[in-house]
Formats: C-alpha cells, structure tokens, sequence
C-alpha cells in the first residue's frame, strides 16, 4: 500500500529475478469500485518462479487493463493464458508491441499442445482487445487515471509507461512510473530511451544494475576481433540470439563490419520479425534512417542467407565452415540452436558468442557455468545486452524533472538489485 494513498501495488512476477514480469496496481474508485491494471505478464524461464493465476490478488475476469511494456515473452508470454483464465479487459501497449505481438505468441504458443483453431481463435481475441497507442501523448482511463508510454529504447516499440492518478481525497495527484526494460543509448535501429517524467513512485528494472557495459565502438570492435579468431581455423560461429531485437542488432553490425564468410538467419521467427522491424522504418533512429536513405539498407546485406524451411535448416546442421549461424533461443532452451549445439559443440574449431543475459537454470547459463561437455570456445559478450547499464540506469533516474519520492527495484538477481541501490543511494 502506498503511504498517503490507497494504491495498492504488487509484484506478482520478477519481483526478486529477471524473468516472468507481472505487476498489479490497484486504484480505488467511487462506491468501492476498484480499478485494476496490470503491467505486462510474461512467462518466467530457468528456475525464475511463476504465479499461478488463482493466487492472484485479483482474479483475472475483474482486471480492467493490462499494459505490456514490450513483446518479448518473459513479458508477454502469459497473455493467452490470462484470457482464457478470465480476463476480458483492454490490452494497451504502442503500435509497434501491437504489430509483434501476435507473431511473437504464435512462435510461443507453437510449442503448446494447442491446435491450430485454438491458436488462431487466442490469436483473433487478442487482435481485438490488444490496442496501439503513440508515444508520448496524454491518454484518459477512467476514474481519473492518465497515462502515457515512453520510448524505452529496449526494442522496437518498447515502452516505460507514467500514471497520472486523481485521489479522492483532494490530495495532489499521483504519479507512478514503470520503467519496463531500458535499453541502452546508442543502440543500433533504436533511438535513445526518452526522458522521463516526474513521478511519485518509480517501479524500476535492475538486470544489469551491477555492471557497465562496453561503448558501441568498443563492442562492435571485440566483435570483429573475436570473429577473426574464431573464423580464422575454418569453424562456425553460433550466436543463440532473441529473435526479437538481438537478431536485427547482429545483422546490422555484421553489416558495419562488412562480413567475408556467409551469415545464415536459421530462426523463423526471427525472420519474421526482422521484416516487421523493415516494414516499421519510422521507428528507426537517424543513422538507420539515414543508411536506408542512401541505399543501404541497415538489416540486408550480401552474403546474408535466410534459413525459412526446415528441410535447409537440416541441411545447415551439415555445412563446413567458416560461417556464422544465428539462431533462437538466446537462452538456448528451445528452437533450432539447440539442435546446431548437438553436434556443434563437440567440435574444438566451433565457437559460441553469447550475447545477451542468460537467466539461472536455462541451458546457456549452464554452458557458460561450464555445466555442459563442450569442446567448442565460449565467449560471452555482455556489451550486447538489450538492457542499460548501471551508468545508463542512473542517468535515466536523474534526468528526471525531480527526484522520484519512491523507487522499487525489480527485474534483476539480489546482488545486481542491491548494487544498483546503492549507485542510486536509496
């Protein structure tokens, strides 16, 4: 419960890890009328607990919105689930989250025991309850709710999103902000996370609140050094890479560096998306803009092949190399990666780039934990993380008009939340 108001708020997933985010905000309204929003409502991964929807502080058919901040899974994993559990409400999230939305749960809801009537009638009601909303405008609930999303630079269309809450008890209003996943500044296709507004109370990630990573320069530079290394004795390159995100930075870099081997997409899903991500170009930053401007496109180049069927996919876990292979999960806990790891790391010429965070109990961490036989040469290059540093983290907070009266930190392991406190000195 909020001190001076009757908000109630709770972290009902990724309160104390990474995956799995659910929040629940509790707004009292006229004769008792509670209005209910959540935001976001992802599957956990690893050994990230998950709650059960009937342990709830709200069953799922008396929650009026839900809210997702972006569309990668261990934030909107669990939408499907939540309908059928009850939730009739009003999804909100940007045009961008709109439009990955329903490929993303597609993928997701593929590996179910679900048919393809049921998929497609889930896919159909979220179609027509999901709504997509622009950037930085004021929108009206009710109840005298406000709210308004802001570009969180993490992927294409995420979001932080800032409630503007009238209380009856003619006190100022309140303000509370969830950052969602920050992204980093000067990230590829992404413009810079916006400055946020004053809040009261700021619900905030802490991933990598322990750590900074390398500048944009320098990670692009180890990149292009580990893959001459690595390519340099004839073996392949796995990167397990999200298909949303991850894969079209890698694409766009590889491009910078202007590769000499072939570069094989092996993910559906990521293909996909890295046409919507084409399609949805008034998304991009300047330099992106501008590449395409001049006739170059920022995520195509020669030597670029695409892996659609899965008759090519088994004949690529036969190809020599050199070569570069990107392929889903980045965690590795499904998809085509784990069938290139079968025999890919058994073999000493093979390396693995991880490139983004492996959460506790998935099979990369696993890897990286030395927990797996492996052969192959594991690197992990934690400047390519999707998520701000330490130091961009904290230059978000102060860059507000005014210091929050309140911060929560969630989304991060103990010892990254309790570094990231102590650099925010709360």
């Amino acid at each position: 419960m909020q001190e001076g108001t009757l908000i109630k708020i709770d972290h009902l997933g990724a309160k104390n890890c990474v995956t799995g985010s659910c929040h629940l905000m509790q707004i009292p309204g006229s004769r008792g009328r509670t209005v209910n929003i959540i935001v976001d409502c992802g599957k956990a991964q690893g050994k990230d607990p998950e709650l059960p929807f009937d342990a709830f502080p709200v069953a799922p058919e008396n929650i009026d919105y839900l809210f997702l901040t972006h569309a990668h899974i261990d934030h909107i994993g669990r939408v499907p689930d939540i309908i059928e559990a009850g939730f009739d409400g009003e999804i909100i999230c940007t045009h961008g989250t709109k439009a990955l939305l329903v490929p993303m749960l597609r993928d997701s809801l593929s590996f179910t025991q679900k048919s393809k009537r049921e998929i497609r009638a889930i896919e159909q009601r979220i179609d027509e309850i999901a709504w997509g909303f622009e950037y930085g405008q004021v929108f009206f609930l009710k109840k005298g709710i406000q709210f308004k999303l802001g570009n969180a630079g993490h992927i294409l269309g995420s979001c932080f999103v800032w409630f503007d809450i009238s209380l009856e008890s003619g006190k100022d209003d309140y303000r509370v902000l969830f950052s969602g996943d920050l992204g980093c500044t000067d990230t590829p296709i992404l413009p810079d996370p916006d400055i946020p507004d004053a809040c009261d109370l700021l619900i905030m990630e802490s991933t990598y609140g322990d750590r900074n990573h390398e500048s944009r320069n320098e990670r692009v530079e180890v990149l292009k050094r580990c893959l001459t290394r690595a390519l340099g004795d004839g073996g392949i390159v796995y990167i397990p890479a999200f298909s949303l995100g991850r894969t079209q930075e890698l694409i766009y870099e590889l491009d910078r560096i202007g590769m000499k081997v072939p570069v094989f997409i092996d993910s559906p899903l990521g293909l996909k998306i890295t046409k919507i991500y084409a399609r949805l170009d008034e998304c991009w930053d300047r330099e992106a803009s501008a590449l395409k401007a001049r006739g170059d496109h920022p995520i195509d180049f020669k030597g670029l092949y695409a892996v659609e069927r899965f008759g090519d996919h088994k004949k690529l876990l036969n190809m020599a190399g050199p070569a570069v292979v990107i392929a889903g999960s980045g965690m590795c806990t499904g998809g085509r990666i784990v069938d290139h790891f079968k025999q890919g790391l058994k073999d000493a010429k093979n390396d693995v780039f991880f490139v983004g965070y492996q959460a506790k109990g998935t099979p990369g961490r696993r890897i990286i934990e030395k927990k797996v036989p492996c052969k192959a040469r594991i690197h992990n290059l934690s400047g390519y993380s999707a998520h701000a540093d330490q130091a961009m983290l904290v230059k978000w907070v102060k860059s507000m008009p005014a210091p929050p009266k309140e911060i929560r930190l969630v989304h991060g392991e103990s010892h990254a939340r309790k570094a990231l406190a102590a650099a925010l000195g709360i």
